[in-house]
């Protein structure tokens, strides 16, 4: 049995498209920070693009490993370490990019719950609500396509 779930933003855009979308989403959230905090700045428009697809790289491949490394002292902290780990992904970001300067960690943390929230804001908007959902089930030949709706009803 192959069980594939696709996000609204994959079904909407294609797979590729939407790691640009997610990429361009993440980008233009790390320039919304540049204006609200004082201490992340950004020399230029390529070094936003960069500092967004380092920061997919890392939450994607490092931010994973970290919390399932720090997993007992997440579950003791009710799940408030993976703030500390999204601000340690945020600075580590800051020191790869060049020209993409973070001054502190209370500069990462606050950076990188504001990234968080425009991100699924800005996911929320394009992908047309967060609450849609495809499974697609194959089982001995057979295949089932069922979506969930807003309301959360499967069709």
């Amino acid at each position: 049995m192959v069980v594939a779930a696709a996000s609204a933003l994959e079904r909407r855009y294609g797979t590729m498209t939407g790691v640009l979308v997610r990429w361009l989403i993440t980008t233009l959230a790390v320039l919304i920070v540049t204006r609200i905090l004082s201490g992340v700045t950004i020399d230029s428009a390529s070094s936003a693009l960069l500092a967004g697809a380092i920061l997919g790289v890392l939450n994607a491949l490092v931010r994973p490993l970290l919390i399932l490394l720090t997993l007992p002292l997440t579950i003791v902290t009710l799940g408030f370490f993976i703030l500390v780990i999204n601000a340690l992904m945020f600075q580590l970001a800051g020191a790869l990019v060049p020209g993409f300067h973070v001054a502190s960690f209370w500069s990462a943390f606050f950076a990188s719950i504001i990234v968080s929230i425009v991100s699924w804001l800005a996911s929320l908007i394009i992908a047309g609500g967060g609450g849609e959902r495809t499974v697609i089930v194959r089982r001995w030949g057979d295949t089932i396509d069922l979506s969930r709706d807003r309301d959360g009803r499967w069709r």
